[in-house]
């Protein structure tokens, strides 16, 4: 009789359990899909070839935003060839030629502490060091340089983490055959991690091509009707464009829908780019099963 109340106890605590886990699950989608609804309620009347393909007009009210399009892409692809290679060389330091000890405790931590601090701060640490200081002015170069530094500790993290997960054996059949170390991590070790660590470069993407506050001072211009001709030049950004939309511009409520539409864009252009990034780590993990 014990047992029996035993597992009906049991029983009972696992369904609780789970239907708290289901019901987490329900709300996180239920908000998601809401937003997302929302989002595309208000800002699919405003999508047109032209809302796509052309510059701004009449204070922004009407016309398109093509030239925020096309900078946060080259913002975005300047951040992630940026950080990328710089976020995989320390997770392979880190992983696979620093002793491990305190100083290797304290540059994770540092690490860690980089990834939740506030974007506004990169903005201002980007304005001293790569507009005023290096005085490359407010341009691509500088966003790029200032989004690339945001979004490095996410990959470092998602990297590193990637490396830890390439069994040991790997390595010691390889050293075994006479491969030098270096050999081992270019030809075994990184393909191998290689999922994992476009993982983190999906993060990093979503993350750069959403962000304000860095580009703000760094690189986005109020408005600028002209293409990019250098990674010199000042670009508008769609984020920014919203925020100039609906704080700053001269008919807020007439802008409405355009402020709406360049969030739809937004949102799906870093879902876009996550997909082809999903697609590509998709194909290397079904090459790479152990």
């Amino acid at each position: 009789m014990a047992l029996q109340s035993s597992m009906r106890w049991r029983y009972l605590k696992e369904g609780l359990f789970f239907g708290l886990v289901r019901l987490s699950a329900f709300v996180i989608t239920a908000a998601l899909g809401g937003l997302l609804f929302y989002i595309i309620f208000n800002g699919l009347g405003a999508i047109s070839w032209d809302f796509l393909t052309l510059a701004p007009t009449d204070s922004m009210t009407k016309g398109g935003i093509m030239p925020a399009i096309l900078g946060t892409v080259y913002l975005t692809l300047g951040a992630i060839a940026i950080a990328l290679p710089l976020g995989i060389v320390s997770a392979i330091y880190l992983t696979e030629y620093a002793r491990q000890g305190p100083l290797v405790r304290v540059i994770r931590i540092g690490v860690n502490c980089l990834a939740g601090v506030p974007s506004i701060v990169f903005g201002l640490f980007g304005l001293g060091l790569f507009v005023v200081f290096l005085q490359f002015g407010s341009c691509i170069l500088s966003g790029a340089l200032t989004l690339g530094i945001l979004i490095l500790p996410t990959i470092i993290g998602a990297s590193e983490e990637a490396l830890k997960g390439v069994p040991q054996t790997f390595r010691e059949a390889s050293l075994a055959l006479g491969v030098s170390k270096w050999q081992t991590i270019y030809r075994i070790v990184l393909p191998s991690a290689l999922p994992g660590i476009l993982t983190g470069s999906i993060l990093g993407i979503g993350r750069a091509a959403g962000e304000t506050a860095p580009i703000m001072f760094t690189a986005a211009a109020f408005f600028t009707a002209k293409l990019p001709s250098s990674i010199f030049d000042e670009v508008m950004a769609l984020p920014f464009h919203v925020y100039v939309l609906a704080t700053a511009g001269t008919h807020i409520e007439a802008t409405r829908p355009i402020q709406f539409g360049t969030v739809l864009v937004l949102v799906g252009l870093v879902l876009v780019v996550d997909l082809i990034a999903i697609i590509i780590r998709s194909t290397i993990r079904k090459r790479k099963r152990w």
